[in-house]
């Protein structure tokens, strides 16, 4: 059971001393290279990290950027190719890149082609931002298709020989 006390946030014990670290607090953050790997598998659904910040460097996503990001990069793939395996697109609270959740039916080779090709919409992007007005989104106001696009730019850049390999965290050249 989890409550608030104050401002603290408390777990009471029902019957566990202590709650599983999740897997994604697992890998060392402070090692983690800009990429894409597979986070977890859950069944027939697997997990992407897709890594555009290096993690506790001081730089990362700007809001605006991130937020329009969103957009491009969920109404892409889910209008894509593989649209009918595409269950989630969504931000890292971090802001050092996205979740990407898929059907295992997509291969790795897929998944790159999928993300390579969603990133170079979005660098190409020129237009109104799908679901940014006022009535399709909760903060129509913060978005940044710039800055988008040069996140774009430079993850193709990292991506370009980026291999099915190198989607394990444990990958070593």
């Amino acid at each position: 059971l989890i409550g608030l006390v104050g401002s603290e946030m408390c777990i009471r014990d029902r019957g566990m001393s202590e709650m599983k670290k999740i897997a994604s607090f697992s890998i060392d953050h402070d090692k983690l290279q800009k990429g894409i790997y597979v986070s977890r598998v859950d069944g027939d659904v697997i997990t992407y990290d897709i890594r555009m910040k290096r993690p506790n460097m001081g730089d990362y996503l700007s809001n605006g950027a991130l937020h329009t990001f969103e957009h491009l990069f969920a109404t892409y793939a889910r209008n894509g190719e593989f649209a009918g395996s595409v269950i989630y697109i969504g931000p890292m609270g971090c802001r050092t890149g996205f979740y990407m959740l898929l059907r295992d039916d997509v291969s790795k080779q897929d998944v790159l082609k999928l993300v390579r090709e969603s990133f170079a919409f979005i660098e190409s992007f020129e237009g109104e931002i799908p679901g940014a007005r006022r009535k399709e989104c909760g903060n129509y106001r913060e978005h940044d298709l710039l800055g988008a696009k040069l996140c774009a730019a430079d993850m193709l850049a990292v991506l370009k020989d980026w291999t099915p390999e190198k989607m394990d965290y444990n990958y070593k050249d």
